[in-house]
């Protein structure tokens, strides 16, 4: 058995981030060497400040003033030209690390099943992709900056002060031990905190989004207040967070002023009774406090910049975890073939959000549907009609049994095949910013302005879109905030219609239209897509007494399959639906 030790949590997901360096690793590297000619610029700048006063001043030789002045003049030009430089190039190399990250992030998030996006919820995986890519943005930029500016001008200075002398740097000894242990503690503590700091941002976020996207319902029930109150509560519990994660960080400032200040106070001291003892030199007393400052300041510059380390890591372990998510639906094992036609057969298929046996949604399901056939849905509320239709182009997995599409297992299909051959008008109809026609060819991004007229036409679309100043370059808005309900579903069933798919899904999709408008989109489905396989799922007995077949769903379970008819005389369920909407409707 291997004694190898695997890596832990944080040095893994560090050294995988690393990976996304990429292209930008020549900035990368230019910006730590420029640094290093920076520190080596300001090390070098004390030691001839010493020759000024110790050699020029004392000796009264001015012209060697002038010379080794001018040496510090360019030495600090030069300094600032590296340190601009290491700037120019850590910006580049951070931004461009932080580009690839998110857009990997994007790229995973864009391949997750319905069932991995739950897992994680909207709100966090915005928060990982703005929050936490910055936050590890910003510790990328520290660390090839001031990660190597600090340790590099800790060792150069206190070479060069135990140079000078060696006896008054033993008060090092003293400052060192007293900020590596503060700075050890600040670590070891920080990190649990700034996560549950993270957590809180989440929480944050999805009270925002919330509110932002039902904006209308609030605003009609009147329900501001609320909303206000429930953004104040998150908005103290991620104060409250980032209070107990800084609280051990305000300490760590003060110390080191503290600590940098006794030093000066000693070497003072010490040094200035060396300069009366005449073992020390004016230039080099100045020269060594010079040393102090960059040596102590470097210290501060590092616990700084492991601060926002801890910070990151915290950040890093959350992007990672997206990034390791295991993908619930992938294209493993499946060939490549096309879907011969708009059949579709479950068989004994069960399934389960929990994936869990005991935990069915969906139990025991056995359906055989031709290519061509009109199949009503209906049920109860719960009784998973939306969850059986998603099961066919694989937005979620069966748990158990088999699902079929033309003929073959929809496992066998890759996901792109599949879910071109399959088109889908939601419950919640979504737009999406740009104008009615862009939107319309997100079913087929080469469609004529003929074809997109058709389909409109055909989902009773066109006459509304034509009463727009703009026509079909209206602009919707974000989430198409410019139309109706009715219009925006009917705008949805236009896109379906464009990508002229062999299934199409209309999960309860003209619920916001009048029994009208619904009989006449209805016909025209009837009419445009006569070869292909049409579910309805619907709440109105009207929306589905005109399909070939009718499948009432019950607590997950298929209660009967048959005509209107053949389900009015037969089954219970589907007569008291019907005889309570015709009381409504007389």
């Amino acid at each position: 058995m291997s004694s190898k030790k695997p890596p832990k949590k944080g040095t893994g997901d560090v050294r995988k981030l690393l990976s996304f360096v990429g292209e930008y690793k020549r900035p990368a590297i230019l910006s730590p060497l420029c640094m290093v000619g920076e520190v080596s610029m300001e090390i070098l700048i004390p030691f001839l400040m010493s020759k000024i006063i110790d050699v020029g001043i004392a000796g009264g030789n001015l012209p060697y003033v002038a010379k080794i002045g001018l040496f510090m003049v360019l030495m600090a030009m030069a300094s600032l030209c590296f340190g601009a430089g290491s700037g120019h190039f850590a910006a580049v190399a951070s931004s461009g690390f932080a580009k690839n990250i998110r857009k990997t992030l994007f790229d995973k998030i864009q391949d997750f099943s319905f069932a991995n996006v739950d897992r994680f919820s909207t709100a966090s995986l915005i928060t990982r992709l703005t929050t936490d890519v910055t936050n590890t943005q910003n510790a990328f930029a520290n660390i090839i900056r001031g990660m190597i500016r600090g340790p590099l001008m800790f060792i150069c200075a206190i070479f060069m002060a135990v140079s000078i002398n060696a006896q008054l740097s033993m008060i090092f000894l003293v400052a060192v031990p007293v900020l590596v242990g503060v700075l050890s503690l600040v670590i070891v503590k920080a990190y649990p905190r700034f996560q549950r700091m993270l957590d809180q941002y989440d929480g944050m976020n999805a009270s925002v989004q919330e509110n932002l996207v039902g904006i209308r319902v609030v605003k009609a029930f009147v329900r501001s207040d609320h909303e206000s109150e429930k953004f104040r509560q998150a908005a103290v519990k991620l104060q409250e967070a980032q209070k107990k994660a800084e609280r051990l960080l305000i300490v760590n400032m003060p110390l080191m002023n503290f600590v940098v200040y006794a030093c000066m106070i000693a070497i003072s001291w010490f040094g200035g009774r060396q300069i009366i003892a005449g073992n020390m030199l004016t230039g080099q007393f100045f020269s060594f406090l010079s040393y102090l400052m960059q040596t102590l300041m470097s210290l501060m510059m590092i616990s700084m910049n492991f601060v926002g380390l801890v910070m990151a890591r915290a950040s890093i372990h959350r992007i990672v975890e997206v990034l390791d998510e295991p993908l619930d639906i992938t294209d493993s094992g499946s060939q490549d073939i096309q879907v011969a036609d708009g059949s579709v057969d479950f068989e004994n298929v069960s399934f389960s959000y929990a994936k869990q046996g005991d935990n069915l949604t969906l139990e025991n399901i056995d359906l055989h549907i031709r290519s061509g056939e009109t199949i009503g849905v209906i049920g109860g509320t719960g009784s998973a009609k939306t969850t059986l239709v998603q099961l066919i182009p694989r937005l979620y997995d069966v748990y158990s049994g088999s699902l079929k599409v033309g003929g073959r297992d929809v496992r066998e299909y890759p996901l792109e095949t599949l879910r071109n051959a399959v088109a889908m008008v939601l419950q919640k109809n979504v737009l999406f910013s740009g104008t009615i026609k862009e939107n319309l060819r997100w079913g087929d991004e080469n469609a004529t302005d003929e074809q997109i007229e058709e389909a409109c036409r055909a989902a009773q679309a066109h006459d509304f879109v034509q009463s727009f100043p703009d026509g079909y370059d209206t602009d919707l808005g974000q989430g198409g905030v410019n139309v109706s309900g009715g219009q925006k579903q009917r705008l949805c069933i236009a896109r379906a219609l464009l990508k002229k798919p062999k299934i199409i899904i209309l999960d309860d999709s003209t619920s916001a239209v009048d029994t009208a408008t619904d009989s006449k989109i209805r016909q025209a489905l009837r009419e445009k897509l006569s070869g292909t396989t049409t579910f309805i799922i619907a709440q109105r007995v009207t929306s589905v007494q005109d399909a070939d077949r009718i499948i009432v769903l019950n607590d997950g379970r298929i209660d009967a399959v048959g005509t209107h008819e053949e389900l009015l005389a037969s089954n219970q369920i589907y007569r008291e639906v019907y005889e309570s909407q015709q009381k409504g409707v007389a």
